[in-house]
């Protein structure tokens, strides 16, 4: 597996441990329901651990290793090790207070990826929004909330960012709305800071910018926002991620994954190309 930053891949882990785990007791024809007995869990625990939903213990993925005939030393270590990595917890979770477990989740598999492509047609992608802009999203949402919990929230997004940057940054790929770009978050000073701010993300060498203009009319992806997650890891599935006002859906089966896949790459086809993405915004900026 690729270095990551102590805690940052523990989602991760987790599903690559699980995805193992379920591979070995396929090979071995051990159904769920025995491999649960083992444990002293239920079937659906046995499947909520393969799918890297909850954590692991140590105790109980040495007595499945043992059911499904792992006897080699080196390869039951590197199993055990993982999970120990796997329960590790991550940074973001110091913000648990203000963040919910089904983001959590995306988090962590962000911190994880090293492709991530995006396609938003309300606000401008968390990743790419400048610290004025993010501060009025936020507080659009959260109408409310007390300033220290507006300002754990920003400084969440703003940490999210530093990775784009750092020694192992992803590539991000990301498709805007114009609707996002033309709506008045925070009023013209703060949106002149954002288009700012795309213009700088635009130069990074792992970061592309499309805009989806509104003369295209309809387009692949009127259904919603979503982003879908590629990892270095070849045994990890790509995961999409489609959120809603209560949770967000983590799909990871091929059919579902290969809709999505094919829409980003009509948005990516369809969109202004990079280089017209800049002068767009170059014109946005003077509008504003």
């Amino acid at each position: 597996m690729t270095p990551e930053t102590p805690g940052s891949g523990s989602t991760v882990r987790r599903i690559l441990l699980g995805s193992q785990l379920r591979r070995l007791r396929e090979q071995k024809g051990v159904t769920r329901q025995d491999a649960g007995y083992v444990i002293r869990a239920s079937e659906s625990k046995i499947s909520r651990l393969e799918l890297g939903r909850v954590s692991f213990k140590e105790r109980d993925v040495d007595d499945l290793l043992t059911l499904y005939g792992v006897g080699d030393k080196t390869e039951r270590e590197a199993l055990l090790q993982l999970a120990r990595e796997a329960n590790t917890p991550g940074w973001w979770h110091r913000y648990n207070d203000v963040l919910p477990g089904w983001f959590q989740t995306y988090v962590g598999l962000e911190e994880s990826a090293a492709l991530i492509r995006t396609y938003e047609l309300q606000f401008v992608p968390g990743l790419l929004q400048s610290e004025g802009y993010a501060r009025a999203v936020i507080r659009l949402g959260n109408a409310g909330a007390a300033e220290n919990e507006i300002d754990q929230r920003v400084e969440l997004r703003l940490q999210r960012q530093e990775r784009l940057t750092g020694a192992e940054a992803p590539r991000l790929w990301a498709v805007v709305d114009e609707g996002a770009l033309r709506r008045p978050i925070g009023g013209p000073e703060v949106m002149r800071g954002q288009f700012e701010h795309l213009i700088e993300m635009s130069k990074l060498p792992n970061v592309t910018i499309q805009i989806m203009p509104f003369r295209f009319g309809g387009h692949a992806a009127e259904g919603g926002a979503f982003t879908i997650l590629r990892f270095p890891e070849q045994d990890l599935p790509d995961v999409v991620y489609v959120e809603n006002l209560t949770g967000a859906m983590y799909l990871d089966k091929r059919d579902d994954v290969d809709t999505y896949l094919q829409a980003m790459e009509r948005l990516c086809v369809d969109s202004a190309t990079p280089e017209r993405t800049v002068e767009l915004l170059g014109d946005l900026l003077r509008e504003t």
